[in-house]
């Protein structure tokens, strides 16, 4: 036998390495899927928030045009950068916890081939979907907060991302909507990864392995993932918008998800609930086309 036999500890030492390594990759592939995420999707999200938040109906090109003309060309970018940081650590959280959770069940059920249950994808999904909502709610309630507003820098109440997040912490407002994303995000995480993963297992069953699909066809994939997620959500994202959108004190729509649908129902019609759907379907398919092309190729580059 030889003298050279590598003792438990090392290897145990070795396997949470690479645990470890594989996880930073996942993380920081994340992180860039959330910038190109955001650098895409900005102007569609703008257009979105203000239909849904908006009095009156108006149309996304009313939105447009009225904006643009009053606000200018950059203002579909206003509110970008806590979203550049924060939807880069939301998305890194939601693809790390998804990773994490893939390799939890296969570790669980000695899964060795890879392929996981369409429930079990669907879980590692709503899994990741919870988690990523801790981030996901302050991130978006300082971007509405910042989309919405109208004014100078200098007449506005917040004069930036870190201005806006920093009154709203010191009101206890920063959480406000968090019940709402939760709704949205687990269940539409859940529906999201399950709808690429199957598309990619339909390829597998073709005999073309996960690292050779082409870059056009995991955007694609992609794109339509989130195209399910808004499909199977949206109604909770109107809600949301309402919630971090009214006033800090003295809500006119209430302050819990059933007070705040009731109350945007009664006053608008059940038509409230697709109020800025297509600019927001519009906006998903490059944008998750974006994320999962960026996610994939960068965990192919640095492998």
């Amino acid at each position: 036998m030889s003298d050279e036999t590598v003792s438990p500890q090392v290897v145990n030492d070795l396997v949470d390495y690479n645990e470890f390594n594989q996880a930073f990759k996942e993380v920081f592939c994340g992180t860039i899927g959330g910038f190109a995420q955001v650098l895409v999707g900005q102007p569609f999200d703008m257009t979105k928030v203000r239909m849904q938040t908006s009095s009156v109906r108006a149309s996304a090109s009313e939105v447009i045009r009225k904006l643009v003309k009053n606000e200018g060309i950059l203002a579909f970018y206003k509110g970008t950068l806590v979203p550049l940081v924060g939807v880069g650590a939301c998305v890194s959280c939601q693809f790390g916890v998804n990773e994490a959770m893939k390799r939890y069940f296969r570790w669980r059920h000695r899964n060795d081939h890879g392929m996981l249950t369409p429930g079990q994808y669907y879980m590692s999904g709503f899994v990741s979907g919870t988690a990523n909502a801790f981030l996901a709610t302050p991130i978006e309630h300082v971007r509405i907060r910042l989309q919405l507003q109208t004014g100078s820098k200098t007449t506005s109440l917040y004069y930036g991302s870190w201005d806006c997040a920093r009154k709203l912490l010191r009101q206890g407002a920063l959480m406000r909507g968090f019940t709402a994303t939760t709704l949205r995000t687990s269940h539409g995480f859940g529906i999201y990864f399950f709808t690429y993963e199957a598309l990619l297992a339909n390829e597998a069953r073709r005999g073309v392995l996960r690292q050779d699909v082409p870059a056009w066809k995991v955007s694609l994939f992609g794109a339509l993932a989130g195209a399910c997620f808004w499909a199977t959500t949206y109604p909770f994202d109107v809600v949301k918008s309402v919630i971090q959108a009214d006033k800090l004190r003295n809500p006119v729509y209430g302050t819990s998800v059933v007070q705040v649908g009731k109350a945007i129902y009664r006053e608008r019609g059940p038509r409230v609930f697709v109020s800025g759907f297509m600019p927001a379907m519009l906006r998903s398919l490059p944008v998750n086309g974006a994320t999962f092309a960026a996610f994939e190729t960068t965990m192919r580059l640095i492998k």
